[in-house]
């Protein structure tokens, strides 16, 4: 059963908050009260991939603290101008699984639909920081393109709204691919790839719950959360929506030096998502991006980790650590790393 609020309240607060998102350093410190004569030397005015942070984000950052684990995520740090080897502007080599506009198909039986090419929140760490996405722009033919592709190929059993994040569309637009991708017979299952509920929450608005309980495939919603911070009263309610609407919520995490790459906060972190009825899905290392090696943890650091976590928690609330690699029919588990 779908809760009623008043029409349209939600969907504008939703669109106001990703306008006003903060989009440069400068706002950003003072919206958290840092000092930014004291913390100059730290930080860096980003040249790409520009700073975008949602106000209901930055009210759960402690103010004054330049290490907080939830503005490490989102401010542009100095060590983000470094080049350091090894770490590529395409890791996953995505682009050669980029097999018509809008559609990335890596693993077999579900296929990834890119639908736009912004966030709510730009992760300093995004691995699609130097994606193409002027080449994903879909227009109406593309879009037929890519839904073609879909249905000739009935081993795809599963399709993924993914992006920048999907759920920056208009219900609208999502209500009308929903539809059209539930019509063909051999997609059972539809998972969203998404940070908006957490990082904006108003965004489950009764148009959301609408088009997600209208449809005959099965739903799972896959979070992105990486600390236990970014889970306050707001976010609880919106996912507590989505969980009385049979959406199945799902998390993955990403293994962040300086945010959550000990113990305690990954410990947490595990509990707090159950508690909110999200299942800890993924730990990912972290893919190997241009720009992002302060974020890095090393591997050994990374299998100490593992077992901590299975000496400390039940195994259902353990996620699965793994490692992405190109031209594989699946992520990797960590304990296969040597």
């Amino acid at each position: 059963m779908i809760p009623r609020t008043e029409s349209g309240v939600h969907a504008i607060s939703w669109q106001k908050e990703l306008a006003n998102a903060i989009t440069n350093v400068e706002q950003l410190l003072a919206a958290t009260k840092n000092d930014a004569a004291a913390v100059q030397q730290h930080i860096c005015t980003p040249a790409q991939f520009p700073i975008r942070v949602p106000f209901p984000y930055i009210k759960r950052i402690v103010p004054g603290d330049i290490n907080d684990p939830l503005l490490r995520q989102v401010l542009s740090y100095r060590e983000e101008t470094l080049t350091t080897p090894g770490y590529l502007h395409d890791p996953l080599q995505e682009t050669n699984s980029n097999v018509k506009p809008g559609i990335i198909h890596k693993y077999k039986g579900r296929v990834l639909l890119v639908l736009g090419s912004t966030c709510a929140i730009n992760c300093r760490y995004c691995f699609r920081r130097h994606f193409p996405y002027q080449n994903n722009q879909n227009s109406t033919l593309q879009w037929t393109q890519a839904l073609d592709y879909i249905r000739r190929d009935s081993s795809i059993s599963e399709v993924i709204y993914s992006g920048g994040d999907p759920l920056v569309n208009s219900d609208k637009k999502l209500a009308s691919v929903t539809q059209q991708i539930s019509e063909i017979d051999h997609v059972k299952r539809l998972r969203i790839h998404t940070r908006m509920p957490v990082v904006i929450p108003q965004r489950v608005t009764d148009e959301l719950l609408g088009w997600l309980t209208e449809t005959n495939l099965k739903v799972s919603m896959v979070l992105h959360i990486n600390h236990a911070n970014e889970l306050d009263t707001e976010v609880a309610e919106a996912l507590a929506k989505l969980s009385m609407n049979n959406v199945i919520l799902l998390n993955q995490s990403v293994l962040l030096q300086g945010v959550n790459n000990h113990a305690d906060a990954l410990v947490t972190l595990s509990e707090s998502l159950f508690d909110h009825g999200i299942i800890p899905y993924y730990l990912h290392l972290m893919d190997k991006v241009q720009h992002t090696a302060h974020y890095d943890t090393p591997l050994q650091s990374a299998h100490i980790l593992e077992q901590e976590l299975l000496a400390r928690l039940p195994g259902y609330l353990v996620p699965k650590l793994v490692f992405e690699e190109p031209a594989k029919n699946s992520k990797t588990p960590l304990t296969t790393i040597t």
